[in-house]
């Protein structure tokens, strides 16, 4: 086994078909086919499974993915611990799920670094793709939230794979829409007042589970539902539709603009108010980089200054 076979498997895992991936690594089709092959009979294991739209993961690969993952990340961690300064990439990587304090996090995190030499990236995904991304080692850190009504579920699946989760802040539930919203300049709205209008809340895929929803207060009932896949399509759609969401009430305005406003939630006996514990996971016993702490350390502030 060698680390150019690592990181041909790793390359056709993320580009799903081997015609890509020989693409991206300058390679012919034959060349990684082979590669491969001779990886999976050292192994005495199949990795992938061989068919006309691509290659799926086996259970067998699935595993081994993750062991490989970490392994490659360590040696490109010691390369550019010991190449030349000139040389070095800085690389780091974060998953979350639609919140702009993340991206805004990640944006400062960028220009702190003021390097052209960097591969930074960030996904904004479903509740489990974050979970997934972190516990494959494809991410650093992953950003969600806790709430009582969630939280044994979301346990679970970090016992599962092996993750830490580390609290940040705890925020209380806000409404947010459009500013031109009939409700947008009052003090505070009631789930009475939210009945009329569109709850709009992220698509979780194959996971609709109300545990892995993104929002807040899931498990009341709103008759008027849209789901969506991004942020752009959900705030084009409160202007639209006067729609709105229940969120921690941290948004940032550099991102989002002035035309959106969050109101707080007003609870009463039938519908009381829960609170998102916002927080980040990582892998067990692992510590952060130096651009993990800085980009963790500018949420934190963010969260203060709030």
């Amino acid at each position: 086994m060698t680390l150019q076979q690592l990181l041909y498997v790793l390359t056709v895992s993320d580009e799903k078909t081997m015609n890509k991936a020989a693409e991206k690594l300058f390679v012919s089709q034959p060349t990684l086919t082979s590669a491969i092959q001779s990886l999976e009979k050292e192994l005495n294991i199949q990795i992938f499974n061989r068919t006309s739209h691509g290659v799926t993961v086996t259970q067998q690969g699935q595993e081994f993915l993750t062991y490989a993952r970490q392994l490659y990340q360590q040696y490109e961690l010691l390369k550019n611990q010991y190449e030349d300064e000139s040389l070095r990439r800085i690389k780091f990587r974060v998953s979350c799920q639609h919140y702009s304090f993340a991206t805004k996090a990640f944006v400062d995190t960028v220009k702190k670094y003021g390097t052209s030499k960097y591969d930074f990236a960030i996904s904004e995904t479903k509740t489990m793709h974050v979970i997934e991304d972190v516990g494959n080692s494809l991410s650093e850190i992953g950003i969600l939230y806790l709430s009582n009504y969630n939280r044994h579920f979301m346990m679970k699946q970090f016992d599962e794979w092996n993750l830490e989760f580390h609290k940040l802040a705890d925020c209380d539930a806000f409404v947010y829409l459009y500013k031109g919203h009939p409700l947008a300049k009052k003090k505070s709205i009631t789930y009475e007042e939210l009945l009329p209008y569109p709850n709009m809340t992220f698509d979780q895929g194959d996971n609709p589970s109300m545990y892995t929803a993104e929002e807040i207060l899931v498990e009341n009932e709103f008759p008027r539902k849209i789901q969506v896949n991004d942020r752009a399509t959900m705030l084009n759609l409160m202007r639209g539709l006067n729609g709105y969401t229940l969120c921690s009430g941290i948004i940032s305005k550099d991102l989002n603009g002035d035309d959106y406003v969050v109101v707080p939630y007003q609870a009463n006996v039938e519908n009381p108010n829960s609170i998102m514990e916002i927080g980040y996971i990582t892998r067990k016993y692992t510590v952060l980089s130096e651009i993990g702490n800085t980009y963790i350390q500018t949420m934190k502030d963010y969260f203060s200054n709030k």
